[in-house]
């Protein structure tokens, strides 16, 4: 039956009930049951289906004699009463007439129908007989019934499954890891109000910013000497009375020489680092404070500190301390010449090629892990983030003022507070002095420096603090085919044909498939191709397998290329005794037609990478496009650590190996060279100067706190003695060792 049938039929249906419920409302006051009624007329109550006619046999009917029956009749619109009418069954040839006319009746028929009222009809349905009724119920059991049958097949198909088969299928397809997918909660969280971000600076080329900081730099090493001995010499000064070494009788027929002396070394030591002192105010100004910021008011108020003292001899016995800012100045301008060295190395690198390898951080790319990938590309943002400030200048910048108010609070609260304001250059002095850390400068700029000079031998630099910043969250790196095979690594053995194939139509196949896979031995087919003086084919239909293969459609041939164990799962029979470890299979229509038998080599440097980022906490994705290179062949033929490393399937291998992907458009590093070497050099580099930056900035903040904490105490008890400037050097220099070992930690992996 068609929709419109049916709809009809429900239309129909619905006309009936309507015209019961009419009968019914007449026999309402009647004093007789319904089932006395229907038993006088010998028709049982309706039990499952009421709303439809009950059919009874013939002989039944004849034997009960003539029974009452209710006509019912669509309602008509509009409708004519007729009181106390008793409609008569309708004879049987005239009823089956009438079931054999069309169902559309006309509108203007219906509307002379005659309704009879006060009509006793049969009982209402309860609830649960409508439920019976109803058509959802018979349509859920049906739909289960077929569930349960769809079930059924599906368990008799898996048990008709060879197990012979399904070890065979494991055997040839290679395992993969999946990806964990981590479900994010939704936290509240408070919303801050964004500050618009400093313009970053232009982006110049690398070869441009190499000649702006070769500019100087050899001046600046001759000057960083020259603020050297000054400090040694005003270090003399302070250590010969504490040491009882010699001293030329001059300093000792005036006390206010020694005095002079360490002012004008001092003031000599700022004039030759003038532009730092400028500097450190300039970025005071700009709200921008830093350890260069500190050194520079420290010396201006002790330069003003040693004058006042050489005017006022009998005052007390405090001492200048000239000396240990000469030697915070000498580490300022030290820190700031290696990184201009680091800088104008990272430069060099950097302008070696003009289509370097870009190591982008993406977030999320692998199981929700951020994971470190390399593309083809060029060295734009490189400029404009080396030049940004590095990591502890940044955490300096939020210390250095809280640093800096302490020290004002501690002086003017140690000078009026407690009523000697003569003391409050001493006192600021000294509070200024301690919170010098000598290492500022250094846990960056040397470590830095080192790290470059390791970077560079292998083709590689980092690009700036901002790439180098989030480095540690990265724990995965994608391995490719160039990435463990880089070009030259892998040769082509010999080939064999088989069957009726030609050779050039066999290399012309083999070669277009291996083109569009994207595999790394797409050079390797591409030479022999060209030496066979054939050319690429036209190629439609392309799939990838599991298995180790790929599959398509050249003119109208079906080509299978890849690995053996792929022929094996494609039912392509190998010749026997065929003893190819690695090859690269060719089949035409069902039959094999050729072999080419290939050579890996692996470097040794590619088993120094890998080892480096495996003990370094970060893991490689196999995202090869390789046949060949599955886990089981780079462990067992190359010892190489695969079960250490995640293998995605192939649909997201050729994902994550995709050189047109999107990445993070913040640079990590920059690589001039192939191969694995200069990525694990790069990535292992860049998280080792995170981590030193950032402790040896938390030394110097934590030294910082320490030596105000102990410089405000002593000031307050006027312990001349106890914070006398050997004893300040004595104790910067040592909260100074741990940084500088930490910098040197930093390439040393």
């Amino acid at each position: 039956m068609g929709p419109k049938t049916d709809k009809k039929l429900n239309k129909e249906q619905d006309d009936i009930l309507f015209g019961v419920r009419d009968l019914l409302h007449g026999a309402q006051s009647s004093s007789l049951s319904v089932d006395d009624i229907l038993s006088e007329y010998g028709i049982q109550k309706p039990v499952g289906h009421p709303a439809e006619p009950l059919m009874e046999d013939k002989k039944t009917v004849e034997a009960k004699g003539p029974e009452l029956l209710f006509d019912l009749v669509p309602p008509p619109s509009p409708r004519k009463a007729v009181d106390n009418t008793v409609a008569f069954p309708t004879p049987k040839k005239q009823a089956k007439k009438v079931e054999e006319e069309d169902t559309d009746i006309p509108e203007e028929a219906e509307a002379e129908e005659i309704i009879p009222q006060n009509i006793l009809q049969f009982p209402q349905m309860d609830d649960e007989e409508e439920e019976e009724e109803s058509v959802i119920p018979a349509f859920i059991i049906n739909l289960g019934r077929k569930a349960d049958e769809y079930a059924d097949s599906m368990f008799e198909e898996s048990e008709s499954i060879d197990p012979e088969e399904v070890r065979r299928l494991e055997a040839l397809i290679p395992g993969t890891d999946e990806e964990e997918e981590d479900e994010e909660v939704p936290t509240a969280r408070r919303i801050k109000p964004k500050r618009e971000p400093a313009p970053p600076p232009p982006d110049l080329s690398p070869q441009e910013l190499m000649r702006t900081f070769s500019k100087g730099l050899g001046l600046l090493h001759m000057r960083c000497m020259s603020v050297l001995v000054l400090a040694l010499l005003s270090a003399y000064l302070v250590l010969a009375p504490e040491l009882n070494l010699i001293l030329p009788p001059i300093f000792l027929s005036d006390p206010s020489y020694p005095l002079w002396i360490s002012v004008g070394l001092l003031g000599l030591g700022m004039i030759l680092s003038g532009d730092f002192i400028l500097m450190g105010l300039w970025r005071g100004l700009h709200l921008k404070l830093g350890m260069d910021t500190l050194v520079a008011l420290a010396s201006i108020v002790s330069v003003l500190d040693g004058v006042q003292l050489a005017f006022a001899l009998n005052r007390g016995g405090e001492l200048p301390y000239c000396s240990v800012n000469l030697v915070a100045l000498f580490f300022l301008m030290y820190g700031n010449y290696r990184k201009r060295c680091a800088l104008r190395l990272a430069c060099r690198t950097a302008a070696a090629t003009k289509e370097p390898y870009r190591v982008t951080m993406d977030e999320g790319k692998w199981s929700g892990r951020d994971t470190y990938t390399k593309c083809k590309g060029t060295s734009e943002g490189f400029g404009s983030q080396i030049q940004m400030d590095d990591g502890a200048q940044i955490l300096f910048a939020i210390a250095c003022p809280l640093l800096l108010l302490g020290c004002v609070v501690i002086a003017v609260w140690n000078s009026y507070g407690s009523g000697r304001p003569e003391y409050l250059l001493w006192n600021l002095s000294a509070t200024l002095t301690s919170v010098t850390a000598l290492g500022g400068t250094l846990v960056f700029g040397r470590a830095n420096h080192k790290v470059e000079q390791r970077l560079s031998r292998s083709g590689a630099t980092l690009a700036g603090w901002l790439g180098i910043a989030n480095s540690t969250k990265g724990d995965r790196v994608i391995l490719n085919d160039g990435d463990l095979f880089p070009p030259g690594h892998v040769e082509l053995n010999g080939m064999k044909v088989y069957g009726n194939a030609h050779l050039n139509q066999m290399v012309a196949y083999t070669a277009s498939l291996i083109r569009v896979s994207g595999c790394g031995l797409e050079q390797l087919f591409y030479n022999e191709l060209r030496s066979q003086g054939g050319t690429y084919r036209t190629v439609r239909g392309v799939s990838y397998y599991e298995g180790g293969g790929v599959s398509a459609t050249i003119i109208n041939d079906r080509v299978l290329v890849g690995s053996a164990a792929f022929m094996n799962l494609m039912d392509v029979d190998l010749p026997n005794g065929l003893r190819v470890k690695q090859a690269v299979f060719c089949a035409i229509n069902g039959e094999l037609s050729g072999v080419f038998a290939l050579k890996y080599t692996m470097s040794d440097g590619v088993f120094a990478a890998v080892n480096t980022l495996l003990d370094d906490g970060v893991g490689g994705i196999i995202a090869t496009r390789d046949f060949n290179l599955i886990p089981s062949m780079l462990q067992h033929r190359f010892r190489l650590p695969a079960d250490r490393m995640d293998f995605p399937p192939v649909d997201r291998r050729r994902e994550l190996s995709d050189p047109d992907q999107s990445h993070n458009a913040v640079l990590t590093a920059v690589l001039c060279r192939e191969g694995l070497a200069p990525f694990a050099e790069a990535v292992v580099g860049a998280r080792r100067l995170c981590v030193a930056t950032r402790r040896g900035a938390g030394l110097c903040i934590a030294s910082a706190v320490v030596c105000l904490a102990l410089a405000g105490y002593l000031t307050a008890e006027l312990a001349f003695s106890s914070l006398s400037p050997f004893n300040l050097l004595l104790f910067q220099l040592s909260w100074l060792a741990p940084c500088w070992f930490l910098t040197d930690w930093a390439h040393r992996y």
